[in-house]
């Protein structure tokens, strides 16, 4: 049996904390990155990696080709997955989220308060605008590619807030796998 998992929230918020744990303790685990192509392309050209730079090319992605562009790529890839759990991390869309569902899968949405996110990006380090300032992380958050991430989390079939323990948050991933 194959669980499609759409994952949502906002900077920081935990989702690859989440799909750390999942691949830790479950079985079958594939998780499918929503950056993963635009980051293999800007790689191409650059070697450090920004957020800002992905959130254009994905905007200029969406824009040209369609706001469903990221997630027919991965749709395809997952379908090409005959069991396990496949997470399709970093949607950003409304019409990537209803993909995802017209595919079977259920929309996670992991969010925390904003300093807090804050806080676990500087700590992260992954992309070369981590350590960026309060100022500059809050305007990253106002971008076109994440808008739609709070509309999307209320239409959920699951919702975390993960402004607690890692332990806590572990507990509520667990709830919810068993659920699906």
């Amino acid at each position: 049996m194959k669980k499609i998992i759409g994952l949502t929230g906002e900077i920081g918020s935990g989702k690859d904390t989440f799909c750390g744990y999942i691949k830790e303790n479950y079985q079958n685990v594939f998780v499918l990155r929503f950056s993963d192509a635009l980051t293999d392309v800007l790689k191409i050209f650059f070697d450090a990696i920004k957020r800002e730079d992905q959130q254009w090319l994905g905007a200029s992605l969406r824009e040209r080709f369609g706001t469903d562009i990221l997630v027919k790529a991965l749709i395809k890839k997952a379908n090409n997955i005959s069991e396990g759990i496949v997470i399709l991390n970093g949607v950003r869309t409304e019409s990537e989220a209803q993909a995802i569902k017209n595919a079977g899968g259920k929309i996670i949405y992991i969010t925390a308060e904003q300093k807090t996110r804050w806080e676990r990006v500087k700590i992260r380090g992954e992309k070369a605008d981590d350590n960026a300032p309060w100022e500059k992380f809050v305007e990253m958050g106002k971008a076109s590619a994440e808008l739609q991430i709070p509309a999307i989390g209320a239409k959920a079939d699951f919702k975390i807030e993960n402004n607690g323990s890692k332990e806590s948050f572990y507990q509520d991933i667990k709830k919810i796998i068993n659920l699906i």
